[in-house]
């Protein structure tokens, strides 16, 4: 049994990509002209292969757990790197407990701010039914 080459393996156009990942053609460019994907290049065409959308998932996963791009680059690029998957883990499990402290006292100025508008709400009722 033979591997498939780079030329023989599945591959994906622009549009295909930001229809799987619910997102804009612009948007997958944008990730592009950062460096963060690389399509290989077909005369116009954009040509995305496994690794592409791999790394794509990585970009809009560290997103959604507010990452900023920068350090979601850092965390793809180590992947690359020879000492690649402990080196990435321990980065990202370091990143994981910053991410998680912000949230957490995000949380707690969340929850802090609805008890003072519950508070000044109360308040406001008070004085209503008193004036009514």
């Amino acid at each position: 049994m033979t591997t498939p080459t780079r030329q023989q393996e599945r591959t994906w156009t622009i549009r295909e990509v930001a229809h799987e990942f619910g997102v804009t053609h612009r948007t997958v460019r944008h990730y592009e002209d950062l460096g963060l994907i690389s399509p290989e290049r077909r005369g116009t065409t954009r040509v995305y292969h496994r690794r592409d959308r791999t790394r794509l998932n990585l970009i809009l996963r560290g997103k959604r757990l507010g990452f900023p791009l920068e350090e979601i680059r850092t965390i793809i690029d180590l992947y690359d790197r020879p000492r690649g998957k402990a080196s990435q883990l321990e980065y990202v499990l370091d990143q994981i407990d910053e991410r998680r402290a912000d949230l957490e006292q995000r949380r707690r100025d969340i929850e802090d701010a609805l008890f003072e508008l519950g508070e000044f709400e109360r308040r406001c009722r008070e004085d209503l039914s008193r004036l009514g």
